[in-house]
């Protein structure tokens, strides 16, 4: 019965990280809110680039009334990652709006 448990607990797993590696670096980044009208895509770490190194990071971003990022804050992901990421992010733009709002968006790396 235990070794049923940890196949199925291993299917499991596999497939997460299969959808996750599924994914491309210049797939379009979720976001709910507002929408984005300049992105800078984020660089792909020099290590990352080495171990072939893939993942999904999460960034909350502060958007002033006029579209700009006023700061970020990384939600999750592969520390190797989160800080091309918020840089990236940091640059982006976004429509105007009646005042500040906070913004989630996901980035996902693939190597290339």
């Amino acid at each position: 019965m235990h070794r049923i448990a940890k196949i199925s607990i291993s299917l499991i797993a596999l497939t997460a990280f299969t959808a996750v590696m599924a994914g491309q670096n210049t797939a379009p980044p979720v976001n709910n809110g507002r929408k984005i009208t300049s992105r800078v895509q984020p660089a792909y770490p020099e290590l990352a680039k080495r171990m072939r190194l893939q993942g999904v990071v999460k960034v909350e971003a502060v958007v002033r009334a006029n579209g700009s990022v006023k700061s970020t804050h990384v939600l999750g992901g592969n520390p190797v990652l989160v800080d091309s990421a918020a840089d990236a992010v940091s640059k982006w733009k976004f429509e105007p709006g009646p005042g500040e709002t906070t913004e989630i968006v996901q980035l996902t790396f693939v190597p290339q």
